[in-house]
């Protein structure tokens, strides 16, 4: 072991990425983790994808669009082995003043490429999702205005659901199952796993040289830091300052006993800012302890869930990130007392009979990670600081779906190879433009679910 084209630290899914991509181009890669690879946070997904993304132009769209393109074509190939499917996101508002805002969000996605937008009033014009395979060419999005049709195709849906948008390029996969299907392409091209700490990166006259891992000194001219949470600490090693910071986000696993949710259902996503109706007992109880004060005034939209698990299966997952303050990195993460309640209340507004669990609750199984991000939620991904030295991260929670398609363009910039137009708008040197910076203050949405 003692040189190889590429190191590539971390073998979460953009480090297990990358490692199949460059060596698609043919180059020798060494995979470095202290940890088994898909082992820290990239198993803790909520395993979903979306090519429905917001921005003042449409890189995002783009990047996702092609990450798509590659997980679909990674099915075809392996007889759907990464359990894709297209069922969507549906985006359920209970308040009529928000339908507006629906309406404006799904005509600027298709501007921005995701597809067209289709408007529902009566249910001839409604075409629902099929709950397996990924073959349905449908795109864009479909906005139901007619109470009536959301009771028909969802009737899980509180009755005061008045709007819903379904966005169509959209579902999840099995993140497991993906992983080991890019490792195991990668492998057999000839990429090495070396479980061991990345302690340094030697640098001479510019030039990314060698790596320690471990008690092992790697040549290598190009080193990739694609170390998730801990982009940064690894990022100084190349004597780099990354502009990201991290936010814990978890999600809950439960079994829906009641059959509440249906099996075949899509993401289901409250679109609606709320306060939570708490009791007075409740209400005092979060008073005393002053890490909850939070949870007293309006949170944010986007208490979100699906079902889990194959045909049998009772299990939910559900996740809000109602709290999204940066943080730092600890592991293991720490416990979260509120939060399987929180998200169980927060759901029953647009899944009402999801109440009956806030008072007899099912045992939860509370896991999740860190979401490392820039300011404006976009990755970053290209070269940075010395000649050979590479960033693959802040893939703030879609680096399952972005992994494909980011670690591509990764090695288009290791390679030399032509790139597409989307990838000025993830290059680390963004930040070196003036006027990008001044941008940043107007951004507004960042897609963050």
């Amino acid at each position: 072991m003692t040189g190889y084209d590429v190191v590539i630290c971390g073998a979460g899914i953009a480090g297990v990425a990358a490692a199949d991509a460059l060596t698609a181009q043919g180059a020798s890669a060494l995979l470095v983790d202290e940890r088994s690879p898909l082992s820290l946070t990239s198993d803790q997904s909520s395993e979903c994808y979306r090519n429905w993304w917001p921005g003042p132009d449409n890189a995002m769209v783009a990047l996702m669009n092609r990450s798509i393109d590659l997980l679909e074509a990674l099915a075809r190939e392996t007889d759907n082995a990464i359990a894709l499917n297209r069922r969507g996101y549906l985006y359920v508002t209970t308040d009529p003043a928000r339908i507006d805002l629906l309406r404006r969000a799904g005509e600027t996605a298709a501007a921005l490429g995701a597809g067209s937008l289709r408007i529902h009033t009566t249910p001839e014009t409604y075409t629902p999702a099929v709950a397996h395979g990924f073959d349905q060419r449908l795109d864009g999005a479909d906005l139901i205005l007619e109470p009536a049709i959301l009771r028909r195709f969802f009737p899980c849906c509180a009755d005061r659901a008045v709007a819903a948008l379904h966005a169509r390029r959209c579902g999840w996969l099995s993140a497991q199952q993906l992983g080991m299907a890019l490792l195991e392409r990668a492998r057999c091209r000839g990429v090495r796993f070396l479980r061991a700490r990345v302690e340094s990166v030697e640098v001479r006259n510019g030039q990314v040289v060698a790596v320690q891992a471990g008690a092992q000194r790697i040549a290598t001219n190009a080193f990739v830091n694609a170390a998730g949470p801990f982009l940064r600490q690894v990022g100084r090693m190349a004597d780099v300052t990354l502009p990201v910071f991290s936010e814990r986000h978890l999600k809950v696993a439960f079994e829906d006993h009641l059959g509440i949710l249906p099996r075949d259902a899509p993401l289901l996503i409250c679109a609606d800012p709320q306060t939570i109706a708490w009791t007075d007992e409740e209400r005092e109880l979060i008073t005393d302890d002053p890490e909850a004060h939070s949870l007293l005034g309006v949170l944010p939209a986007g208490a979100h869930c699906r079902p889990e698990g194959g045909e049998g299966s009772q299990w939910v997952i559900a996740l809000w990130a109602y709290d999204a303050s940066p943080v730092e990195e600890v592991f293991p993460l720490p416990p979260a007392p509120y939060f399987f309640d929180v998200t169980l209340r927060g759901l029953a507004r647009i899944i009402p009979a999801l109440d009956v669990y806030v008072h007899r609750p099912p045992r939860p199984t509370i896991d999740g990670g860190y979401y490392t991000k820039t300011r404006e939620n976009r990755p970053l991904i290209g070269p940075v600081g010395p000649r050979g030295s590479f960033v693959l991260g802040a893939l703030s929670g879609y680096g399952i779906m972005a992994a494909c398609g980011a670690a591509e363009l990764l090695a288009a910039h290791i390679s030399g190879s032509a790139l597409p137009t989307y990838a000025a708008a993830f290059h680390p040197a963004r930040y070196d433009d003036p006027g990008y910076c001044v941008r940043l203050d107007a951004w507004v949405d960042t897609g963050q679910l």
